[in-house]
């Protein structure tokens, strides 16, 4: 077997490149001749699989949100039972995610402050915010609260911040402030 059969598929790697060059260091920093180079492909591959940046930006958000939600979606069920429980775990899963070496924010808030909440990364951005607020929205509503849209709504605030703090500040416990916040926000329903 030559090397070449051992590395991922072409595609898989300019997202592979992506997410890690984007992430860490912004999407107008990096240059298309840059995640080419690293992903060892030929520009006619980009431009044959996404078409230009612009759509490999939209699949590295795609593929963080669907990384994202199948991993909320598969460790909620064990980690409480209630329905209001799960939702204060989704505050300890984002401190788990702060903790990690490499941790630089959301990469929702990110791109939307980097290239702003139009044109060709809206449709993502907006998806991905839904799939937030429908989450809680609707582990309130199992959870019998009053109000479940108005509480998501505020509770994807505390969520939103908390990311942001744990960024600037450098510190995961802003996940810790933000789950207490949540849970007197419920209970005080």
């Amino acid at each position: 077997m030559n090397t070449t059969e051992r590395r991922p598929p072409v595609r898989e790697r300019l997202l592979q490149t992506a997410d890690r060059l984007f992430y860490a260091e912004g999407i107008h920093a990096v240059g298309i001749d840059r995640i080419l180079a690293e992903a060892r492909v030929a520009k006619a591959s980009l431009y044959g699989h996404f078409g230009g940046k612009d759509a490999l930006v939209e699949a590295y958000l795609d593929g963080r949100s669907t990384g994202w939600r199948a991993h909320v979606e598969a460790e909620l069920p064990g980690r409480a039972t209630e329905p209001a429980e799960r939702l204060l775990a989704v505050f300890d899963m984002l401190g788990e995610w702060f903790a990690e070496p490499g941790y630089r924010g959301c990469p929702f808030i990110n791109v939307g402050a980097e290239c702003g909440t139009e044109g060709s990364v809206a449709a993502v951005l907006d998806r991905h915010r839904a799939w937030v607020r429908d989450l809680f929205a609707g582990l309130l509503t199992e959870a019998g609260h009053p109000r479940p849209a108005a509480t998501a709504r505020q509770l994807s605030l505390l969520y939103d911040g908390a990311m942001v703090a744990a960024q600037l500040d450098g510190d995961p416990s802003a996940a810790v402030d933000a789950r207490d916040a949540a849970r007197r926000l419920v209970e005080g329903a």
